[in-house]
This record gives C-alpha cells, sequence and structure tokens, in this order.
C-alpha cells in the first residue's frame, strides 16, 4: 500500500490536516508520509525551480518544523497514531510537489489554506490545484472555527 501523503506548512489548516491524516492513516494501518516543501524562487524564463546554497540551510529549518508538528501531533493523538510516519522535505512548489507526490500515493489531504494572505478565500491556491491536478483522490481538510 503506497499510503497516505500530507501537506504540511506550519499554518493553522496544516496542522488539522496532519491530524487527519495521521488518524486516517492508523485507521487504515496505511504509512503516511508528510511532505513539507519549502518554496525557492521561480526562472523567469522557464518556471522552473532556483535553488541556491542559502535554500538548503532553509529546508533544514522546514524538515525540523514539520518533524515537530508530527510529534506534537502524535503526542495529542496517543495510541491512534499511524505506525509509520516519513517525513519529506524538499526545496520547490508546493502544489508542484504535492502533485508529483499523488503519483505515488493512495491518498493526498491538504489543509484548506496555507500560509497565504488571503484569509477570506475557502480554498487556497495549492490545494486548489492539488485537487484540480492530483493522480489520486485529495482530501482538503477544513480548519475548525
Amino acid at each position: 500500500m503506497a499510503g497516505i501523503t500530507v501537506g504540511v506548512d506550519g499554518s493553522h489548516g496544516a496542522h488539522h490536516a496532519l491530524e487527519w491524516a495521521m488518524k486516517e492513516a492508523a485507521a487504515h494501518h496505511a504509512p503516511l508520509t508528510v511532505l513539507t516543501v519549502h518554496e525557492v524562487a521561480s526562472n523567469g524564463w522557464t518556471g522552473n525551480p532556483i535553488i541556491l546554497p542559502p535554500d538548503e540551510i532553509d529546508l533544514e529549518k522546514t524538515r525540523h518544523a514539520a518533524e515537530e508538528a508530527v510529534a506534537e501531533a502524535a503526542g495529542r493523538l496517543g495510541e491512534s497514531r499511524p505506525a509509520s510516519v516519513t517525513v519529506r522535505a524538499v526545496n520547490g512548489f508546493a502544489a508542484q510537489e504535492l502533485i508529483n507526490a499523488s503519483r505515488d500515493a493512495d491518498l493526498v489531504a491538504v489543509g484548506s489554506r496555507g500560509t497565504g494572505g488571503f484569509a477570506r478565500l475557502m480554498l487556497g491556491s495549492v490545494s486548489i490545484q492539488v485537487v484540480e491536478h492530483a493522480y489520486c483522490p485529495v482530501v482538503v481538510v477544513p480548519e475548525n472555527r
């Protein structure tokens, strides 16, 4: 079983998605991959990511933050946490990396909104792109208001 992939960006919505995905993975005895993306600059001509040496330092910070979020969520869930959790951190564009990860997942979970600045939107730009282009089912976990 390929398992569940959840996108985590440090936002409130991502924490809800992480906790939901951990419960779901535990219930289905599925492995969980926590994907966090350090957003990098885009090449204006090709649209490809530009990854510079300082991005590696930021990537490690991003990985560490995701690992802390997993530990916090696991502590809250107690026994109902999945047996296998892998944290994967990459440099790139969040939507594209989640779409790529959906090729090898049974399910992708994302928060309804990330760290973007348009608070009144029901869905953020990343969640919309993932829903539209993923290769597997996608769950958009709403924030508890």
